[in-house]
């Protein structure tokens, strides 16, 4: 269930960078096949985030602590690109049109599912 949930919010934080950065495009013909779009992007952003971001922090290393964690922005930026890219040898209509554009929806997709998992919590403790 926690990764049902963490994958629609990716897919939310996603949708709203599209929304809101004019270089990350959806395309489709409908909401429904946007929503599938996104919803096969979160998932893809998400095992490129769990494969590749450990090696990335563990060779960058030096990187993060001189830059006080800015780095991380950059390095989000690139993945969501890379995303992109795969996304589009798959042949679905999602694309990042640049590095500028990739680096402003990682900072989205960073604030809106931090605001997401602060509504929705990932578990259910019954301590709420």
């Amino acid at each position: 269930m926690t990764i049902l949930l963490r994958i629609l919010v990716s897919a939310a934080a996603l949708g709203v960078a599209a929304w809101v950065v004019p270089g990350i495009v959806v395309a489709g013909h409908g909401d429904a096949a946007k929503a599938g779009t996104l919803l096969v992007v979160a998932i893809i952003f998400g095992i490129i985030n769990m494969l590749l971001k450990p090696i990335i922090k563990t060779i960058g290393c030096a990187f993060y602590v001189l830059t006080l964690g800015l780095v991380a922005v950059v390095v989000n930026g690139l993945l969501l690109w890379l995303a992109s890219w795969v996304a589009g040898q798959l042949n679905l209509p999602f694309h990042v049109t640049g590095f500028v554009a990739a680096v402003a929806g990682a900072l989205i997709i960073a604030v809106v599912s931090w605001v997401l998992h602060l509504v929705i919590p990932d578990r259910w403790d019954g301590k709420r």
